[in-house]
């Protein structure tokens, strides 16, 4: 990276410059470090020791943790596998999804803090000299010439220093509440639905799978990690003030309604509203993906619904195929990167995302009749229909077809490796933390 201009200390000049240190940015900065291109990858937050939602990690992901020769040291971290979906439905259970019949080692969803997933990451590609991350750094605005994004301005919050950073390629890796997408006047496209999530977490032996409990008492969601078991609460939207009004003892109350085996822990370690917090579960899908000199990925293009876990897969897979259609045009083309350089990117993920939120969309629209109109059903009835619905599921080649879409998505994503030039590494991989003194 080069500093340039009047203003030595504060202008730089990069190739990319990714804004958002997620599991999209952390991945597409190490596939484009190890192509000899200069990436600066920057993070609002000075650490990554924060609370993060999304701790899976489908089997699509394995895949490029693995191309990119990581999983090893990532499967060294603390972590828990998932090798089935399952659903207790008014007192049956299914299973969904089986994934202990894929091949390993992609055949299970990891289950993992984002903390030390994204530190290993970053540590990864710091090990190429093109590569540089720039924590406590916050973008307020893009910099747009003659209608094409040419870079970003920030704020470096430890140094109180404002910083401008031109640019070929910027991309917006920051989530659902994308700030670049906000400065690029691109409508999220945001589809409203009825109920909320409020998610806490409590100690408890991990489940090792994703699981849905539904009955008459309500609907939870489960999700094993070590120790510690994370819990989704449905509720209509809107409803959450009432919900705290009633009292923090019987949200307590509600939730062990639904699993009496849960109470102890409830009440060791649920004291207070302030262990909550509410999920928006509105997915979202962009209209513009792309623009000359601006790329959105993950969230910022298109936000996941939290069912099915997909959101953290469908950001990595989104890196891995936008790694592939700049690195090449980087060394092809100069200045700023056309949108149609970049449009190969944008016209293979949105149809496999699309797919994605579609069967999203459906399975929202079965739980919203369960939380906002369930009562409205006579018991048996509902029970029926449910009941149909998840045995239609589990037969053999519709859960198979279901296995593979959750797994790997409708179109399959590899990593272009022989755009990799790893003789500009630096140093050795570093040691995986056992391994480390």
């Amino acid at each position: 990276m080069s500093r340039v201009g009047t203003e030595e200390a504060r202008t730089f000049q990069t190739d990319v410059v990714i804004v958002g240190a997620g599991p999209a940015g952390c991945v597409l900065g190490g596939l484009l470090a190890r192509s000899g291109v200069e990436t600066m990858l920057l993070e609002r937050h000075a650490t990554f020791d924060r609370e993060f939602r999304g701790f899976a990690f489908q089997p699509s992901a394995l895949r490029i943790f693995d191309q990119m020769a990581v999983l090893e040291r990532v499967l060294d971290l603390p972590h828990e596998r998932i090798s089935r979906f399952k659903l207790e439905l008014y007192g049956r259970l299914y299973t969904f999804v089986d994934f202990t019949t894929l091949s390993p080692p992609h055949d299970f969803v990891l289950s993992i803090d984002q903390p030390p997933l994204l530190r290993l990451l970053v540590d990864d590609a710091e090990r190429f000299e093109t590569f540089e991350f720039r924590p406590s750094t916050v973008v307020r605005d893009l910099l747009v010439e003659d209608g094409s994004v040419v870079g970003v301005r920030a704020t470096d919050r430890e140094m109180d220093e404002e910083l401008t950073i031109r640019s070929r390629l910027v991309v917006g890796a920051d989530g659902r509440y994308s700030t670049v997408r906000q400065a690029a006047d691109i409508d999220p496209g945001l589809v409203d639905t009825d109920f909320e999530v409020v998610w806490t977490k409590v100690p408890g032996s991990a489940s090792h799978e994703i699981q849905v409990r539904i009955n008459e008492d309500g609907q939870l969601l489960y999700f094993g990690l070590g120790s510690d078991v994370q819990l989704g609460w449905l509720i209509e939207k809107g409803t959450y003030p009432d919900l705290r009004e009633q009292g923090i003892e019987a949200f307590r109350d509600q939730i062990a309604a639904v699993d009496p085996r849960l109470r102890p822990a409830l009440a060791e370690s649920l004291t207070s509203f302030d262990q909550c917090s509410l999920l928006d579960v509105s997915p979202g899908f962009t209209d513009e993906w792309v623009r000359d000199g601006l790329a959105l990925i993950g969230d910022a293009a298109h936000v996941a619904s939290p069912l099915g876990g997909q959101g953290n897969a469908l950001a990595i897979q989104d890196a891995a195929v936008l790694h592939a259609a700049v690195v090449p045009a980087l060394r092809r083309e100069s200045g700023v990167l056309s949108a149609s350089s970049l449009e190969p990117y944008a016209a293979r993920r949105r149809p496999a995302v699309r797919r994605i939120l579609d069967m999203q969309l459906l399975g929202q629209r079965a739980i919203s009749m369960l939380v906002t109109r369930g009562d409205d059903i006579p018991a048996v009835i509902r029970q029926t229909i449910a009941k149909a619905g998840a045995t239609a599921a589990t037969v053999g080649p519709v859960s198979r077809r279901l296995r593979d879409l959750i797994a790997f998505g409708p179109d399959p994503v590899d990593v272009e490796t022989a755009l990799f030039d790893l003789e500009s590494a630096t140093e050795d991989p570093p040691p995986s933390p056992n391994q480390q003194s």
